[in-house]
């Protein structure tokens, strides 16, 4: 008998390890890494755009007078990444009394402008200055008219509000001097309103 419980007893002690370990508990496995957030791609604002724009123009200088002006535009800007640059054509029709020392002289019928834009970009906002050239012509009462050419300066800012579509604002100070030989100053400044179509 003495060997028989002896054997039992080293089985038990050889198979205690074996019991021990199998209550060992179970290390948990580590939770899954969470996604990286979603980044959308920073916007690109190259490309070549049309619009509308409408607004109130002031004259100034050695003419008077006000009222609203509107019209369309187009152009083409390039993004640098931080900033961007670019060209543009616009024009404006209007129907503005324009008087010289409380006489009227005609009507300011319409404004051309060839400028270009630059400036920091803010993912979807647009902040820039601008400078280039105008044109203006004055309807005379007689039926004649007057034109001459000048420049311009100003600052805008575009907010994109999806892919294609955005919307802004621009003020231009405009500067004619002798205008068509008058010897008068014409200094318009614009506030305007803009919508824009990108493709």
């Amino acid at each position: 008998m003495k060997p028989l419980g002896l054997a039992l007893l080293s089985a038990t002690i050889a198979a205690g390890p074996a019991f021990a370990g199998g209550l060992a508990p179970v290390a948990p496995e580590p939770a899954p890494l969470a996604p990286a957030p979603y980044q959308a791609p920073a916007r690109d604002w190259t490309g070549a755009y049309l619009g509308g724009q409408l607004g109130y123009g002031s004259l100034g200088g050695d003419v008077s007078g006000s009222g609203a002006i509107g019209g369309l535009f187009g152009g083409y800007t390039h993004d640098f990444g931080g900033w961007a640059l670019g060209g543009e054509l616009g024009y404006d029709r209007a129907n503005i009394d324009v008087s010289a020392g409380g006489a009227p002289i005609g009507k300011l019928r319409d404004v051309t402008r060839l400028k270009l834009r630059a400036g920091p970009t803010f993912g979807d906002t647009f902040v820039y200055g601008t400078v280039g050239g105008v044109h203006a012509r004055l309807s005379q009462p007689g039926g004649g008219s007057l034109s001459d050419t000048g420049w311009l300066a100003g600052v805008g800012v575009e907010h994109a509000l999806n892919r294609n579509w955005s919307i802004g604002g621009e003020v231009l100070h405009h500067r004619i001097g002798n205008f068509d030989g008058t010897g008068l100053s014409v200094r318009p400044t614009t506030a305007q309103l803009r919508a824009t179509f990108r493709f």
